[in-house]
């Protein structure tokens, strides 16, 4: 009987070389007459460790990593299809890496271990019970199981999500048509979990889009996916086409008469598109500008119909919710914060990766017992949480826990889940600079606080660090965020003062060199 083994097929892995490892693995297997059977799997998320190369054995799945291709050969002489390795890449049996064991997986629980385009691992390892489970309900039954949930929005505003489908769910008009619209343009830095989502398990996406439709009454999905993730855009055609062919999509969903049908859409390469209304106008063929608000989307959304707009990962809870029950999710995180957060560790991060914990984790925990501290090795001087437009927060605030309240309380964001971390070598003027020209560069210009308050800002930043009347200059660029903050039309300008007053705050020896 053939051996498996399993190397990662998506961009981290093949970034590090994962093609390469398969090349020489089969080669080696050819040469010496061994009986081996490869899969690409997902990652498991622990990228620092890319390529992970997994063997099944009676005991379960060992893991080698990270592996190269000159690694193999050695690999294979001290035991790695038996999985007792000796070899300093042996990390043991993959379930049992602390870094893993640790976690709560919901959301990623299959990913790394499944074939992400096989159904038959979807279904093996529950997927489309949850599913199943809508079609036997009616429309606000599940609605109200998404509320039961607390499920809220894992983009920048965290809007309950019951809340929002149920607008939807409510809104009439002349036309029946509905829109289920999933934002997988992923621009916040430091940011992949979306990515992991369609590379490594996108039968979820596509069955929680599903859902979604059965639950307000639409019959069209779109999952607007950045242009700079081709192989995310591969996996999801392909894997749309077979659920399509399966019965999972199309005109007869599972055998119930009901329709729900799926496209993906590539984005315009613009980070405002993040942006719904934006990404909305960007749908439909137009220059992604931001919308005024009312009305919102749920009510006039894509065409000007009813429509919701979801991040991959709000859609990707949906399964679990529906299968487990809302209650089950609820189980986890605190406050108002339930269920679990995908974190994203980048940066300058020692162990970076994917982390899915219930909300309550406090930011030193994740950063110091997961990321292992700095990849330099330098004493760690400050995070950003959230993206680009999320605040740098200094050590006194890193015992806060990871909950939007707890967050919103001392001026910061969670966001995306996205944590980008920085050593003491960091310039934190240059880096309020860089939040003003980020915002100059992808400002769709619709409103004068974002398109010239950024410019403004640009400068006014490149004065104070010159040394040109600082202490006026400094009064102005308060000012100007303040300005900013109140009078943008979305989030994009309203948001980007947001790390600039965290700089002055926080670290303000670095805007008086």
């Amino acid at each position: 009987m053939a051996t498996r083994v399993f190397v990662p097929c998506d961009t981290t892995a093949l970034a590090m070389g994962a093609d390469k490892v398969v090349e020489r693995l089969e080669a080696e297997v050819r040469v010496r007459g061994l009986e081996v059977e490869v899969t690409r799997n997902g990652s498991r998320g622990l990228a620092w460790l890319e390529p992970l190369v997994e063997v099944e054995t009676s005991a379960g799945r060992v893991a080698y990593g990270p592996v190269g291709a000159d690694d193999v050969g050695e690999l294979l002489d001290t035991g790695l299809l038996e999985g007792t390795s000796e070899h300093p890449l042996a990390l043991g049996l993959t379930e049992e890496i602390p870094w893993l064991a640790r976690q709560q997986r919901l959301t990623f629980s299959r990913i790394g271990i499944t074939d992400p385009l096989s159904l038959d691992d979807y279904r093996t390892h529950g997927g489309f019970r949850g599913l199943e489970a809508a079609l036997a309900r009616e429309p606000q039954a599940i609605v109200d199981e998404v509320k039961a949930s607390g499920l809220r929005g894992r983009g920048g505003a965290a809007f309950p999500t019951g809340i929002k489908w149920q607008t939807v769910l409510d809104a009439t008009g002349d036309r029946d048509q509905k829109y289920i619209v999933c934002n997988a343009d992923e621009g916040d830095s430091g940011t992949f979990a979306d990515r992991l989502v369609m590379e490594c398990d996108p039968y979820m996406l596509i069955e929680g889009m599903a859902i979604a439709g059965l639950a307000v009454g639409a019959t069209q999905g779109y999952i607007y996916l950045r242009s700079e993730y081709p192989l995310a855009h591969r996996i999801l055609d392909e894997a749309i086409t077979r659920a399509e062919a399966a019965g999972y999509l199309g005109g007869d969903l599972c055998g119930s008469g009901r329709r729900f049908d799926l496209e993906v859409r590539l984005g315009a390469g613009a980070y405002i598109c993040g942006e719904e209304t934006s990404l909305l106008d960007s749908l439909e063929g137009k220059r992604g500008m931001v919308r005024a608000k009312p009305p919102l989307p749920a009510i006039e959304g894509l065409f000007g119909q009813p429509t919701v707009v979801n991040n991959v990962l709000s859609l990707a809870a949906i399964p679990f919710i529906l299968d487990q029950g809302g209650q089950a999710y609820a189980d986890y995180g605190m406050g108002r914060s339930r269920g679990t957060l995908p974190l994203q560790l980048a940066g300058n991060v020692k162990r970076g990766g994917l982390i899915e914990l219930a909300f309550g984790i406090s930011l030193r925990e994740l950063m110091e017992d997961f990321g292992a501290g700095t990849f330099s090795g330098r004493p760690l001087r400050a995070v950003q949480v959230g993206g680009p437009l999320g605040a740098y927060l200094p050590e006194s605030q890193w015992d806060t826990p990871l909950d939007y309240e707890a967050f919103a309380e001392v001026g910061a964001v969670l966001g995306h889940g996205g944590v980008v971390m920085f050593d003491d070598s960091v310039d934190m003027a240059e880096q309020a600079r860089f939040s003003m020209e980020f915002c100059t560069v992808e400002s769709c210009g619709k409103c004068t606080p974002c398109r010239i308050g950024s410019v403004r800002g640009v400068e006014v930043i490149d004065r104070i660090r010159a040394n040109q009347d600082r202490d006026a200059n400094l009064e102005l660029l308060g000012e100007l965020c303040e300005t900013m903050v109140d009078g943008s039309l979305c989030a994009m300008g309203g948001m980007t003062p947001f790390p600039v007053q965290s700089v002055i705050k926080h670290f303000p020896e670095d805007l008086q060199r």
